[in-house]
């Protein structure tokens, strides 16, 4: 993907991450925790034009879940809420044994997409997410087997030799999807120059999508629209608006990409097109 893609108007492929599984309504009191409120904030994106909804799973006290139950009740109700919006459950986290990691693989039908984190990346004080390269490739192995496309998640330029090395041991179908993830700590410094030596590193046909945390979300999604690649917006990766206002919604934050897509010329693409960018409908 490249600024051609852009000037060609390819279409923009809008993925919502609802709720992530760190801050909850302490942080921000729209973050939705329950089944019921992530369907219906997954309604309400889809209205605005994400075609891709990225999910984790919360307990009813709103911590962290990796049960196959707890995202079986999300997806139910996404599907109450939705018309046919992409389902992307995360397989990602901080200090979970590996075997949990797989429970958000096998609800009934399966996702249609899923996280696959690239390599290890330090939280908070004390927790590191290790993600082996054993569990990188027993986690891919179910995907496949499930029929599950992965979304692959780069958290730093390291993580970029990952993806290389997992398309030297295993048959990812095409095309390979990454996304690029800006912002503190062992994640890429979110500066611009950062962003186009990643996506000029990426393995030829892959796709992209952009994430930029808490402020860098709106700048770094621009970006991703302007060359050619896709974006992730939501209340897990910034529960801001604009410099000390909270964003109202999920929803909210989806209205304004399209917007701006919109005035630079970059159609946001339905969930037929998305399929087809993403290969889902293969």
């Amino acid at each position: 993907m490249t600024y051609e893609a852009f000037l060609d108007r390819a279409p923009l492929v809008v993925t919502a991450a609802l709720t992530g599984g760190v801050h909850g309504k302490e942080a921000n009191p729209n973050v939705p925790e329950t089944p019921e409120e992530i369907g219906e904030a997954a309604g309400a994106v889809e209205a605005a034009g994400a075609s891709v909804v990225h999910l984790h799973a919360r307990r009813p006290n709103g911590e962290r879940s990796f049960a196959t139950e707890r995202f079986q009740e999300i997806d139910d109700a996404v599907r109450r809420h939705t018309d046919d919006v992409i389902i992307q459950h995360s397989t990602g986290g901080t200090g979970a044994p590996d075997a949990d990691r797989h429970r958000p693989l096998r609800t009934d039908p399966p996702p249609e997409m899923a996280s696959l984190d690239m390599g290890p990346l330090n939280r908070y004080d004390h927790l590191t997410s290790e993600n082996t390269r054993a569990l990188v490739d027993s986690l891919h192995a179910e995907m496949v087997d499930r029929g599950i496309k992965p979304e692959l998640e780069v958290f730093n330029d390291g993580h970029r030799n990952e993806v290389y090395g997992l398309l030297e041991r295993r048959d990812l179908a095409d095309p390979v999807y990454a996304t690029l993830i800006f912002g503190p700590g062992t994640l890429t410094r979110p500066r611009p120059e950062n962003f186009l030596t990643a996506i000029s590193d990426l393995p030829v046909g892959a796709q992209f999508n952009t994430l930029g945390f808490g402020r860098h979300q709106l700048p770094f999604a621009t970006m991703g629209i302007l060359f050619g690649g896709h974006v992730r917006v939501g209340l897990e990766d910034n529960v801001y608006y604009d410099r000390g206002e909270l964003a109202e919604s999920n929803a909210q934050l989806v209205e304004r990409v399209v917007r701006v897509a919109d005035e630079l010329g970059r159609p946001v693409a339905t969930t037929d097109e998305a399929r087809e960018i993403l290969g889902l409908s293969e």
